[in-house]
């Protein structure tokens, strides 16, 4: 990979994304390397969370960027038809990310815009250093979020929100991010790493299973109505309860001890 950085220990991949000339910007190679490495990681058992960071610019500062944004050197002259490809190119991975059974976790380090900000909101939790800055500045290119922006923002921040950032491309703080619900938590920067792993640790000693039958649920069921999806979560329980990590985990409870938690 040229753009990308995968390192894997105690069942946490760190996935980097490097391209220190642009400050991390996706570009078409980016997400076909991000798309590719991400599949990778969904059929492996020994993954259980994956933390998506940005590395270093050229000056090795590790907390300037996340993701600077789509790469506009490439878009600058992209068609309608070439525009809307690129679109989906980054749809695909962007879904593994909100989709795959293991738990991901964006670890915000700088700027986190137009494509950053929506590839971290692809993400399951969003961490984000004391110096993050976030923000969709699309339609001050004359363009409107095309990695779904304009779906993933008003569904975490409300639609009133989601239109103002938008329509004023305004930058705002990680503590503004924090306070209308982007962000999960804000850290001083150089404690990200360490929390999203700490927070990736406590994850992983649950039941992994459940956790993933409860990522499902969550995302299958926002958007069905209530009934349907209240049906939905009660099959899946039904599934839950007949593996070894029910049986285990239960039994550990009434015997006030340790579970041992397997299932993946």
């Amino acid at each position: 990979m040229n753009n990308l950085k995968l390192e894997v220990a105690d069942q946490i991949a760190v996935l980097t994304i490097s391209r220190p000339g642009a400050l991390n910007a996706l570009n078409s190679e980016t997400l076909d390397e991000l798309n590719s490495v991400l599949t990778e990681i969904e059929g492996r058992d020994d993954v259980k969370v994956v933390i998506l960071t940005g590395g270093p610019d050229k000056k090795d500062n590790p907390y300037k960027s996340f993701v600077a944004g789509a790469d506009i050197a490439e878009m600058v002259n992209f068609s309608a038809a070439e525009a809307r490809t690129f679109g989906m190119k980054a749809a695909e991975p962007f879904f593994k990310l909100m989709n795959m059974r293991q738990v991901t976790i964006a670890a915000i380090n700088g700027f986190a815009l137009g494509g950053g900000c929506e590839i971290a909101m692809a993400c399951d939790i969003r961490i984000a250093a004391e110096n993050a800055t976030f923000a969709q500045p699309e339609t001050g290119l004359g363009i409107i979020p095309g990695f779904g922006g304009t779906q993933r923002l008003a569904r975490l921040v409300g639609m009133g929100r989601a239109k103002e950032l938008i329509f004023t491309c305004d930058n705002i703080d990680a503590a503004e991010a924090y306070r209308i619900g982007l962000v999960n938590k804000v850290v001083a920067k150089e404690e990200l790493m360490d929390t999203a792993k700490k927070m990736a640790s406590k994850i992983i000693s649950k039941g992994s299973y459940a956790v993933s039958i409860a990522k499902a649920a969550i995302n299958n069921g926002y958007d069905m109505d209530i009934k349907n999806a209240v049906e939905m979560e009660a099959n899946l329980f039904g599934i839950t309860c007949s593996t070894h990590d029910k049986t285990e985990g239960m039994t550990a409870f009434l015997e006030r001890r340790a579970a041992e938690l397997t299932d993946f």
